[in-house]
C-alpha cells in the first residue's frame, strides 16, 4: 500500500472547501496534521467557525490555527454571494468545537508541523495564499520541509472574479506572487479544470441518500452558487484532493507562471506561459484538463467512505 502522505490543510470554508475537506478526512492515503483558516470566502472568523463545525460533525479531532484575517496589502474581498452569508449556508450543524483551536497563528504552527515531521509535509492551499506568503516570509528555511504545494487558484485564461482573475489569487496577488516565486514544488489547480469537475443532478441525488454526510453536502448544496443545481455544481477545491489522490485524472503540463500584481484591471491574473515566450524559468505544474466522468466516480467514492 502507498505510503500515507502528511498534509496541512490552508482553507477557508466554504461549500466546496466542506467537500475538499471531507475527501481528505476520510481517505487513508492521507494524515491531516493540522487545518489553518484564511479570509476568503467570508471573514476568517466565519471559515474558521465554519471548519471547527464541519470536524465536530465529524467528530474528527485535528487541530486548527487561525490564520490572515485579511490580504497582505490590499482589502479584503469576499465570495459571500457564491457560497453565503455565514460561508456554509443550508445545514444546521452541531456547535464548533472551539477546543481544537491552537493557541498560536496559523504561520507559526504550521512551522512548527513542517519542522517537527521527520517527513516532509505537503501544504494544500484551497484559499487565498495570504498565510503560505507569510510563512515562507517569516520562516523561510521551512520550504525544505514541504514536499508539495498544491493549490486550487489561478486559471489558464478568463477569471471568475476579474475579467483574468480567479478568486483566490484575486483575493491576495501579491500572497500569490511570493508563493510562486518561492521556487517549492508547486501544483496549480487551475480554475479551467474546477469547470469541468461538475457533480450532476444525478450525482447529487445519490450522494444525498450514501450517508450523513451526504445529506450534509446536499443541503449545502442547495445553498451554493458555483454553477447550477440543474446543469452541475462546480467542484473546484475538491479538484486539489483529487489530484493528490488520482493525479492520473488530471492532464498537467510544466509552465513558467507569473502573478500579475500592477495592472489596475488586470491584477490577480495568472499568466501561464506555456508557450515559453517569456524565457523564463519553469516554476509550476499546471493542471490544464480533467477527465470529467473520472472525476465524477472518484468523488462518489469519496463520499462514499465518509461517515
Amino acid at each position: 500500500m502507498k505510503k500515507t502522505r502528511k498534509i496541512i490543510i490552508d482553507t477557508d470554508p466554504g461549500i466546496d472547501d466542506a467537500v475538499a475537506i471531507a475527501a481528505a478526512l476520510f481517505d487513508e492515503r492521507l494524515n491531516v496534521r493540522l487545518f489553518t483558516t484564511v479570509a476568503g470566502n467570508v471573514s476568517v472568523d466565519k471559515v474558521t467557525k465554519n471548519l471547527l463545525k464541519l470536524l465536530a460533525f465529524w467528530g474528527k479531532e485535528v487541530p486548527v490555527a487561525i490564520g490572515a484575517d485579511r490580504p497582505l496589502l490590499r482589502e479584503a474581498i469576499n465570495a459571500s454571494d457564491i457560497h453565503g452569508s455565514t460561508g456554509m449556508d443550508g445545514y444546521e450543524f452541531p456547535e464548533s468545537k472551539y477546543e481544537l483551536l491552537t493557541k498560536n497563528h496559523a504561520v507559526l504552527e504550521m512551522y512548527k508541523v513542517l519542522m517537527e515531521s521527520k517527513e516532509k509535509t505537503t501544504i494544500v492551499g484551497i484559499g487565498p495564499l495570504t498565510n503560505i506568503a507569510l510563512l515562507l516570509r517569516i520562516y523561510p528555511e521551512c520550504v525544505e520541509r514541504i514536499e508539495e504545494l498544491v493549490i486550487m487558484g489561478g486559471s489558464l485564461g478568463r477569471g471568475n472574479y476579474g475579467i483574468l482573475s480567479e478568486f483566490n489569487i484575486a483575493a491576495d496577488p501579491e500572497a500569490a506572487k511570493i508563493v510562486f516565486e518561492s521556487k517549492i514544488p508547486l501544483t496549480m489547480v487551475s480554475l479551467d479544470v474546477g469547470e469541468k469537475a461538475l457533480i450532476l443532478p444525478e450525482d447529487r441525488m445519490r450522494i444525498k441518500k450514501m450517508n450523513k454526510t451526504g445529506d450534509m453536502i446536499d443541503h449545502l448544496f442547495s445553498k451554493y452558487r458555483g454553477g447550477s443545481l440543474d446543469t452541475g455544481l462546480k467542484m473546484y477545491d475538491g479538484c486539489a484532493v483529487a489530484y493528490l489522490l488520482a493525479p492520473e485524472m488530471f492532464e498537467v503540463k510544466e509552465s513558467y507562471v507569473a502573478i500579475e500584481t500592477q495592472g489596475s484591471l488586470t491584477a490577480g491574473a495568472t499568466l501561464v506561459d506555456l508557450a515559453g515566450y517569456l524565457g523564463k524559468e519553469i516554476n509550476c505544474r499546471v493542471c490544464v484538463d480533467i477527465e470529467e466522468e473520472q472525476f465524477r466516480q472518484w468523488f462518489i467514492e469519496a463520499i462514499e467512505k465518509c461517515d
